[in-house]
């Protein structure tokens, strides 16, 4: 009986990743000399061309690398999806995708320790997605479809650590970010981006992705007076924290709660 209810949770899961229309995200290429990007968008339920929008960029994971543009939508796009959040916080939203032969940082030689591996992260420069991510979100803004003092950013395990070196790298850039069982260089974020409102999330018993950087990250912040910035850890989990993280209601709230000031509010 167990291994049947099993084998029929698992049959509904399949039946309802397929049955996911994403459709609503349209597929584009984005284009820099030889450089390419393929990402899909998605609009506004109620889109006005006169209007400038939020716009969120989600960064994958390692297993949705590819040249498909499709594959990235497989975890986290569903969440925009949603009518009411639609309705409730209209933006743009775009869902990048990393070639297989890339990443979203660009990784140094890993040391034997922990603490020694973190040092090296986010030292080098952006990879050619990142930069193609960074200059498309440049692209919204000047072509008056983005309102730069909202602009936000996320990822789940790779594309956590892109998301943290994209905010070490553009400190000034993004009104808020969130990152997904993700790792940085603890030092230099809290250096650089200790100001941009931040939500970490991660499992406690992550086996591919250590936890312990991030709570590191959360405590050198609260060190260093980070007013915006929160941390969950869930119990007993392991690496495929987005679960808990899409199924939390108050994360597009939160991220949408900020924006850009020319001077920090008090």
């Amino acid at each position: 009986m167990k291994k049947i209810g099993s084998v029929l949770i698992l049959l509904l899961s399949i039946y309802f990743t397929q049955a996911q229309d994403f459709s609503k995200y349209k597929k584009e290429v984005f284009i820099q000399g030889t450089d390419t990007l393929c990402y899909r968008m998605l609009f506004p339920e109620k889109y006005k061309k006169n209007k400038r929008y939020p716009v969120v960029v989600f960064l994958h994971g390692a297993g949705e690398r590819g040249n498909d543009n499709e594959h990235q939508l497989d975890l986290g796009a569903s969440l925009f999806l949603s009518d009411s959040l639609r309705n409730q916080f209209p933006a743009i939203i775009i869902f990048p995708q990393c070639p297989t032969d890339s990443t979203w940082n660009r990784f140094l030689t890993k040391s034997d320790t922990t603490e020694a591996y973190n040092r090296t992260l986010n030292i080098a420069g952006l990879t050619t997605p990142e930069r193609l991510v960074k200059q498309l979100m440049d692209s919204l803004v000047d072509h008056k479809l983005a309102n730069k003092k909202r602009m936000y950013i996320g990822g789940l395990s790779l594309g956590g650590f892109g998301t943290y070196d994209l905010v070490i790298h553009y400190p000034d850039y993004f009104a808020a970010a969130f990152s997904i069982c993700g790792q940085a260089n603890v030092n230099l974020y809290t250096e650089n981006a200790g100001h941009v409102p931040l939500w970490i999330f991660h499992g406690e018993i992550d086996n591919v992705i250590p936890v312990q950087p991030n709570r590191d990250l959360y405590k050198a912040l609260q060190k260093k007076g980070a007013k915006q910035v929160k941390y969950t850890e869930y119990p007993g989990v392991m690496h495929n924290s987005w679960i808990n993280a899409f199924a939390d209601p108050s994360l597009l709230p939160w991220l949408f709660s900020f924006k850009k000031y020319s001077t920090p509010p008090n």
